[in-house]
């Protein structure tokens, strides 16, 4: 089984557009899809970030991909709306969807106006929030007094099949945490070596289920074009933990990522003109253990790579739909 999916940026493109982009994408033969969930982008010049459970309902309406979706729920989201979202879509769309719960970064949960708490504390909420989505989706009212507070609640519309609840981890440790938990793994890509301390931190630590990867990609005829487009849009996405979690607005990403080289950004996107470079690529990390590839091409106009990619690189992949998704 090969999968490869479209990532759906929010904070790069429009929302009706992206739903285009992903009809087409599935029309070019990608077999599944993720989104991203940001109340703000990374930079002024991605200059997005459209509310991705609209977005979600009508993308899982229009097409046949099964979908996940990265969200943080805890400050800006309570987990109980959180867990009301993923049994509407999971009862609408059965076994096709999959959320991963993260810690959340600075830049989106900041609005609440609550201190944005230490990563100890963040991971702390995470686990209370993943408890009390688990116990709705399975039909129980619930209460509970911690780092997050419910009181009696209980989804009146559930799915059939629960869908997944996955672990989003970029360092081994947090994969490991996750495996406790966690029906699937999700990350970026990072350097091979990395990657595999990733995953292997994961499935000794007893996790279960897909192994999921998006990658950052870049792509044009010419390779000083497929540069420039990673250096403008993706310079601001170079920053590994602490910084990206604890930065608060675009202006200071803009800020701080005003020096970023393209050498620096070639280290968190793969860049080339040469396809034959990137199926390299893709092959590499599904022959390293991933289960699933989310392609994220980091321009905004998406129709190329769309169409380059499902006539020159997919082919050779042989891409398969997933396994349905839910417990």
């Amino acid at each position: 089984m090969t999968v490869i999916g479209f990532h759906c940026s929010h904070e790069q493109i429009s929302p009706g557009q992206l739903l285009r982009d992903v009809q087409h994408a599935e029309q070019a033969g990608f077999t599944a899809a993720m989104s991203s969930d940001h109340l703000s982008p990374w930079s002024e010049r991605q200059g997005e970030s459209g509310f991705a459970w609209a977005f979600l309902g009508a993308a899982l309406a229009t097409t046949n991909l099964p979908f996940g979706v990265v969200n943080a729920p805890g400050q800006r989201y309570h987990p109980v709306i959180i867990a009301q979202a993923i049994a509407t879509l999971g009862q609408m769309f059965p076994g096709r969807f999959w959320a991963a719960l993260g810690s959340g970064e600075a830049s989106n949960e900041r609005v609440t106006g609550e201190v944005w708490p230490r990563k100890e504390v963040r991971d702390a909420r995470l686990i209370e929030c993943v408890d009390v989505i688990r116990r709705l989706l399975h039909g129980e009212e619930v209460s509970h007094e911690g780092l997050v507070h419910v009181n009696r609640a209980r989804l009146w519309t559930l799915p059939d099949t629960i869908p997944d609840l996955v672990g989003p981890a970029v360092t081994p440790q947090t994969a490991a945490r996750h495996a406790a938990w966690a029906d699937g793994l999700a990350t970026v890509n990072q350097d091979m070596e990395t990657l595999q301390k990733v995953l292997g931190a994961y499935r000794d630590a007893g996790g279960r289920g897909p192994a999921r990867l998006q990658i950052h990609l870049s792509w044009a005829p010419d390779y000083d074009e497929a540069a420039a487009i990673a250096h403008d849009q993706w310079r601001t996405n170079v920053f590994p933990p602490p910084a990206c979690w604890d930065i608060e607005s675009v202006e200071a990403f803009d800020a701080v990522g005003a020096d970023v080289t393209v050498e620096q950004v070639a280290k968190a996107v793969n860049i080339s003109s040469d396809l034959g470079q990137h199926t390299a690529w893709l092959q590499g990390y599904l022959e390293q253990g991933w289960d699933e590839l989310y392609l994220h091409f980091v321009g905004q106009d998406q129709t190329r790579f769309i169409d380059t990619f499902g006539e020159r690189v997919l082919p050779q992949l042989t891409p398969t739909a997933p396994q349905r998704v839910g417990a």
